[in-house]
């Protein structure tokens, strides 16, 4: 590579780092800013976060979006590697493009739409079923769960379809029944692609604004609301701090994840390995 080529790829990389994350650096910096203006150093302290513990309306608000961001990620990979089981492993079945194209419809479907027709959907559902009863956390949950499975099903089927299947067929004919084989084999094989697909539902569903305004209802508000509802009139610097903290549980999160992923593929690339006719 040219010298003047490598250093526009690192001029430009450098950019696109900077312009991500320099506004979520400044936002963090005056988390610490004792005054109440929020783009006016008034000074260092902790004062915002003291002020955020003793406010129970944005404490509730997050442990509620923690809460639903956790078993939203949960239901969407079950349901997501299902289906991306079913798009790529299944031999071809009568209305297996409609299926694989409602599957991928929630990634380009307008949160707008997507939020109106759930509404729709529980209002109707609670008239003739009387469930769910209202909306609440439950509706939310069923909104989030039906959009992040798509994401969840998408990379799930890509790691599936780059697997070498020689594996599982060498498993069988061994003697290995079809259960154990998935699970002992397939399961670790494409772990690194649910370990993603779970991060991407909590993710979606924590940063999930519109559809949750939908299908909410009194008592469960969450914090991308409650955010929202805040700035609408006026930023505080409460917003600053919470902010701050999500950020760096998120983060601790995807290190964390990340060094869990890599040992996976290090131990599966040992095994494999291990299990190599030696040349000796």
């Amino acid at each position: 590579m040219k010298p003047h080529m490598s250093l526009s790829i690192m001029f430009f990389l450098a950019f696109g780092y900077a312009f991500l994350y320099i506004p979520i650096a400044i936002l963090m910096f005056y988390s610490f800013n004792i005054s109440k203006l929020v783009t006016v150093w008034g000074g260092f302290s902790f004062k915002w976060y003291g002020e955020l513990l003793q406010d129970q309306g944005i404490i509730d608000a997050a442990w509620s979006s923690l809460k639903i961001a956790f078993l939203t990620a949960c239901g969407a990979l079950i349901l997501g590697t299902v289906a991306g089981f079913v798009m790529v492993r299944f031999r071809r079945f009568r209305g297996k493009t409609l299926f694989s194209s409602m599957i991928t419809a929630p990634l380009v479907m307008p949160e707008v739409i997507t939020g109106l027709s759930l509404l729709l959907l529980f209002v109707s559902m609670d008239q003739m079923l009387g469930w769910p009863e209202g909306r609440g956390t439950l509706t939310i949950w069923i909104a989030h769960v039906t959009f992040a499975s798509s994401f969840v099903a998408i990379i799930v089927s890509s790691r599936l379809r780059d697997m070498d299947i020689s594996i599982e067929e060498a498993a069988m004919d061994l003697g290995a029944p079809p259960l154990k084989v998935f699970f002992v084999i397939t399961l670790p094989i494409i772990s690194p692609a649910l370990v993603s697909g779970w991060l991407l539902a909590f993710t979606l569903s924590l940063d999930d604004l519109v559809i949750a305004s939908f299908v909410s209802g009194p008592g469960s508000t969450t914090l991308p609301m409650k955010v929202f509802s805040s700035v609408r009139l006026g930023i505080s610097p409460k917003i600053n701090a919470i902010a701050t903290i999500i950020v760096i549980v998120v983060s601790i999160g995807v290190v964390f994840s990340t060094w869990i992923m890599l040992q996976m593929e290090k131990k599966r690339k040992l095994e494999i390995e291990s299990m190599m006719p030696s040349n000796a």
